[in-house]
């Protein structure tokens, strides 16, 4: 069983060699690049960058992991009606951007920034006056 296995991965390249497919991934070094001509960091997830280069929002740093509910919702609405970018109204991109990131975040966002963020979704629905009654 290990042979056939092992056959099956080896592949023959237009040089005659044996080559294996492997899952590597590649690496991009630096060394030997002055100082002047290596990129910025990026951020490692696209998810990540959605957040900080969105084309609708321009997000205050660390504004998800406010401790208040209203100062999240107060800041989303700030970035929200001073962009000039968003396809859609204040309140919808701000929403949107909200739950982007509690969607995002998943298993691994705690309980208690999931409920103070969902918190956060309720108090941006009366700072924009559409609340449910």
């Amino acid at each position: 069983m290990a042979e056939r296995r092992a056959k099956k991965t080896a592949r023959k390249t237009v040089s005659g060699r044996t080559s294996r497919k492997t899952a590597r991934r590649k690496t991009k070094t630096t060394r030997g690049k002055s100082p002047a001509r290596r990129k910025a960091a990026t951020p490692k997830r696209w998810s990540q960058r959605v957040t900080q280069e969105s084309d609708a929002l321009d997000l205050k740093r660390g504004v998800f992991t406010l401790r208040d509910p209203k100062k999240i919702a107060a800041s989303l609405k700030r970035s929200a009606e001073r962009s000039s970018r968003r396809k859609t109204s204040a309140y919808r991109s701000a929403l949107s951007m909200l739950t982007f990131y509690v969607n995002r975040a998943g298993r691994t966002l705690p309980k208690t920034q999931r409920s103070r963020l969902e918190r956060a979704k309720d108090e941006l629905k009366k700072q924009f006056g559409r609340e449910e009654q």
